[in-house]
């Protein structure tokens, strides 16, 4: 299988991955290399929002790109472990070279294989209490895996309660299909946030029981979140809430 040969560039401070063009795949202030600098990626950890970190969670990061969340994780998370499952060894070099990702360690293991193989395994069904799904190649026509037996196999490597966030391109064709698979393999149990400056949009899926809670709750957990991690979650609540029907009142899904 050809991969797509990985490019760097740097403007005002910031170090950029490309697949070879100039999309851009992945960002990082270089005198700030665990910050998480663009919005979507921000929006990839709101799983926080709705489970409490603890020993022995687990979670799966599909696509590994400049390695931004899986720095974050590991520095803000010291009680998680993050599985990071990637396909293109550059990759996986450029993260550590060029973008500071740790070397694997009792807290992090990397995984050079395909997403869509990782899966469907039967060993890794009901592992993980989050999956993070940023999976685009070269050309970045949608993502790389959008099929419904892929996001069916998602939804089986999650325990229940669980949580999956999505990058999805919202001005493209694939955002519909993405988002029709999503709901039907997650029961229509997902949540969109609003419309990114780049034209991404995270969606958050959920697994296990169902979930009621007011926003008051939402923004005091938001809240905490940003007071313990510089993450920017001060307008995630109230973008939730504007962007799903049937969510006036309290988050119920």
């Amino acid at each position: 299988m050809l991969m797509e040969s990985v490019t760097f560039s740097e403007s005002g401070g910031v170090r950029y991955l490309h697949f070879g063009s100039e999309l851009i795949q992945g960002a990082m202030r270089i005198r700030d290399p665990d910050e998480i600098y663009l919005e979507y990626n921000q929006q990839m950890m709101a799983w926080l929002l709705f489970l409490e970190t603890n020993p022995g969670m687990r979670v799966a990061q599909l696509g590994l790109g400049t390695g931004a969340l899986t720095k974050f994780t590991h520095r803000y998370c010291p009680a998680v472990k993050t599985t990071v499952v990637e396909l293109n060894p550059s990759v996986i070099i450029s993260a550590r070279g060029m973008f500071f990702t740790p070397d694997d360690d009792r807290r992090l293991e990397t995984l050079q294989t395909d997403a869509k193989v990782f899966v469907k395994d039967s060993k890794n069904h009901n592992l993980f209490d989050a999956v993070q799904v940023d999976l685009y190649d070269a050309i970045c026509d949608g993502p790389a895996a959008s099929s419904l037996e892929f996001y069916k196999g998602c939804f089986d490597i999650l325990k229940a309660p669980g949580v999956m966030t999505v990058n999805l391109f919202s001005r493209h064709k694939s955002f519909d299909l993405n988002l029709n698979n999503i709901c039907e393999a997650f029961n229509n149990r997902v949540l969109l946030f609003p419309e990114s400056h780049d034209c991404n949009v995270v969606a958050i899926a959920f697994k296990g029981p169902k979930l009621e809670v007011e926003w008051k709750e939402v923004s005091r957990r938001a809240k905490v979140i940003l007071e313990k991690t510089d993450l920017p979650t001060n307008t995630w609540t109230s973008g939730l809430n504007r962007e799903n029907a049937h969510q006036e009142n309290k988050l119920s899904i």
